[in-house]
């Protein structure tokens, strides 16, 4: 068994994101909406007794729906992994879920099918959510503290990297399906299926190098009892530690911005400014490249800074994107370039706050053998993040008819975790 702190391990932890991060960017952001709403435009979809006019509506409600689920079963799912010593397996249960739920989102191929790609964007939202529970949790147990900034950034930019390969390579068939001798609603279909081969396929890598039940635990028969058990103790034992308590309390802050803002941009640039879909893809390729960058570059600036200082630094540019995004409209000349420039500096921070938060809060931790039970704490901060998020953005969007409004009102949630992130004390590894 490779121990903690090998390049192996951690490499091959890391490799984990470069098998899952195909469906954050396949099906949620680029493809699988586009296709949703060609097959639904205009439409009315029935689903569950009931008749939806506007079927874009009922996507996003499946979506919350799903976050909802993860919300309520990964502490649960975390404190009897922790008290079974069984990580390795939920996030294997989970990952076959989400690769095989996204392939079968193949037979959704038209307007009666619809019931096909609700029930399965759910079931894979779920697969890939509650996974990542488990494989955040893995963070400190293949990679010491002072290597968990660069391990976190890694998992990162192989995620970003793989994405965009097979993000390509999906485009190509979609746009040129005569070459392949197939339809473009084919071509789309075919390109979910090759994405849960991808995630499944080379998250095996992964599972193969992870250790399993590293504390050699003998749980009781009723572990179900027990781990929700543990599951009060470590909420108990987390209320104790006021960095940490404070950490979540930014991240759940600033969460309510960049996950909004991940999940709205592209409507933000097509419904608000009036930019056609090949411009939104060029910026969902040009955020995930310089994400790369962004990674690779916060990680080397937190080891000279600190994790506080670096952070501070991305929720200042973070609140600059929102006072840009507030300042353009579909007016203005050349708009599509101040986007591809507002994508740009999106990317230099997306991929930088995410690693630098799953990092830090590795690190805050205390001495235990409950990752997984932590780390499900961090997860659901930042899905009731996402809930609230949204909802602030709809509500100031039905409001005042703009989404710019929306997008300014997050910098106030940047500004807020930037002020509580200032009153946190140094720790040993934090600083």
């Amino acid at each position: 068994m490779l121990k903690i702190g090998d390049k192996k391990l951690i490499n091959g932890w890391a490799f984990y994101d470069w098998a899952n991060s195909v469906y954050s960017l396949v099906i949620s952001t680029a493809i699988f909406p586009l296709y949703f709403s060609a097959i639904t435009e205009g439409k009315t979809v029935s689903f569950l007794w009931m008749d939806w006019e506007h079927p874009d509506s009922l996507y996003s409600y499946a979506l919350s729906f799903s976050f909802l689920v993860v919300a309520l079963i990964s502490p649960i799912l975390s404190g009897i992994a922790d008290y079974t010593g069984s990580k390795k397996k939920f996030m294997k249960f989970f990952c076959w879920l989400g690769g095989l739920s996204v392939m079968s989102l193949y037979f959704f191929d038209g307007i009666d099918t619809v019931w096909i790609g609700i029930v399965f964007t759910v079931l894979a939202s779920i697969g890939f959510w509650a996974s990542i529970v488990f494989y955040n949790a893995y963070l400190p147990e293949v990679a010491h503290p002072e290597q968990q900034d660069r391990a976190s950034a890694k998992g990162f930019i192989y995620g970003y990297s793989g994405s965009v390969i097979l993000l390509i390579i999906n485009l190509i068939m979609i746009q040129m399906p005569d070459l392949f001798g197939i339809t473009t609603g084919m071509a789309s279909r075919i390109s979910f299926v090759l994405v849960g081969i991808w995630w499944i396929g080379f998250a095996q890598v992964t599972f193969k190098r992870l250790p399993n039940d590293i504390y050699n635990k003998q749980p009781d028969n009723d572990y179900i009892w027990k781990g929700y058990r543990e599951l009060k103790i470590v909420a108990k034992e987390a209320m104790n530690y006021p960095t940490l308590k404070r950490f979540l309390i930014a991240f759940f802050l600033l969460s309510i911005g960049v996950q909004t803002i991940i999940l709205m941009a592209a409507i933000f640039g097509s419904s608000e400014l009036g930019l056609p879909a090949i411009n939104m893809i060029i910026t969902i390729l040009l955020v995930q490249i310089v994400a790369i960058l962004g990674a690779l570059l916060f990680s080397r600036l937190s080891e000279k800074w600190g994790n506080i200082k670096a952070l501070k630094v991305t929720l200042g540019i973070w609140t600059l994107v929102c006072f840009s995004a507030f300042m353009l409209d579909k007016s203005q000349e050349n708009v599509a370039l101040y986007f591809y420039g507002l994508g740009g500096m999106l990317g230099l921070v997306q991929g930088a706050i995410q690693s630098l938060t799953r990092s830090t809060y590795s690190k805050l931790l205390p001495e235990t053998e409950d990752h997984a039970t932590y780390f499900s704490f961090y997860d659901v901060t930042e899905k009731i993040a996402i809930v609230l998020g949204t909802l602030v953005y709809g509500a100031l969007y039905a409001l005042t008819d703009s989404m710019q409004w929306s997008v300014l009102a997050l910098a106030i949630f940047f500004l807020a975790s930037f002020i509580v992130l200032s009153t946190l004390k140094k720790t040993k590894y934090v600083q």
